[in-house]
């Protein structure tokens, strides 16, 4: 932001350029006078100077591994006296991530190319009555035999799942199994909200396809933000805890889905 305005200050001047953006003119001011007279900047800021460098030397000299609290051990053994939480704080502002053990497991993958239904719900989780907004998603549990996942469709109004399916790959056809106890059951005569993540699974056509024949309106969320569809995330969060990871661990497919039930 502080490079922005310098680059256009000349053209447009400072104020009415941070009218436009989030910052106040004193803060660019405050900014520039440290970069002409840094003995003149607050003594947190200087701290912070003199620490970054070393915090970036030990996290290359390591290959780029080194997470905050391996950081903040090596710099403490070299004699610099910091705490644990500022190097946490540096690390955040200077971008620096260590390497993780495992793989990220990633549910959650968009189809950018798939048309895109609109946001109906916009987090507002209430419904009138039964049948009037359905959310779906699914979730991930390790088993000795790999990972399965699990897809809910719960009903708003009931707070009631009604429709599940365990399965050892996360392909369309998954969720839309889980998905037809639910209109089996219902039997929608339309008016239904069904709303998801932006999954690929979930705009696939043969899922949208399904929704389309049982008169049920497709509705997602915006990618990367859980809390689009946050009453989903919290079904998955207490199937977890309630069932999972009390009962674990889990050797096959089978002994989940009979959890599950």
């Amino acid at each position: 932001m502080i490079a922005f305005i310098d680059a256009n200050s000349s053209e447009y001047g400072v104020e009415p350029i941070c009218k436009m953006l989030p910052i106040a003119p004193s803060t660019y001011c405050a900014h520039k006078e440290r970069e002409r007279a840094p003995e003149r900047a607050p003594p947190r800021v200087q701290r912070d100077w003199s620490v970054k460098p070393e915090i970036r030397r030990v996290f290359e000299e390591n290959f780029q591994v080194y997470g905050v609290r391996k950081i903040w051990k090596q710099i403490k053994c070299e004699g610099v006296d910091v705490a644990r939480c500022m190097v946490a704080r540096l690390v955040r502002a200077m971008g620096l991530k260590g390497v993780i053990r495992g793989k990220p497991h990633r549910t959650t993958i968009s189809d950018k190319a798939s048309p895109c239904p609109l946001d109906w719900v916009n987090r507002d989780f209430k419904a009138p009555a039964p049948n009037t907004l359905w959310v779906a998603d699914f979730t991930f549990v390790a088993t000795w035999q790999g990972f399965v996942y699990v897809a809910f469709v719960i009903d708003i109004f009931a707070r009631r799942i009604v429709g599940w399916r365990v399965s050892r790959t996360a392909h369309a056809g998954f969720v839309l199994d889980a998905l037809e106890p639910a209109v089996h059951d219902r039997r929608p005569g339309g008016g239904i909200v069904h709303h998801s993540d932006r999954g690929s699974q979930y705009l696939s056509i043969g899922y949208t396809e399904r929704l389309a024949e049982a008169g049920i309106e497709p509705s997602v969320g915006s990618v990367g933000d859980s809390f689009d569809n946050a009453l989903a995330e919290t079904i998955n969060g207490l199937f977890k805890a309630e069932v999972i990871w009390r009962k674990g661990p889990w050797r096959s497919l089978e002994a989940v889905e009979y959890a599950t039930l």
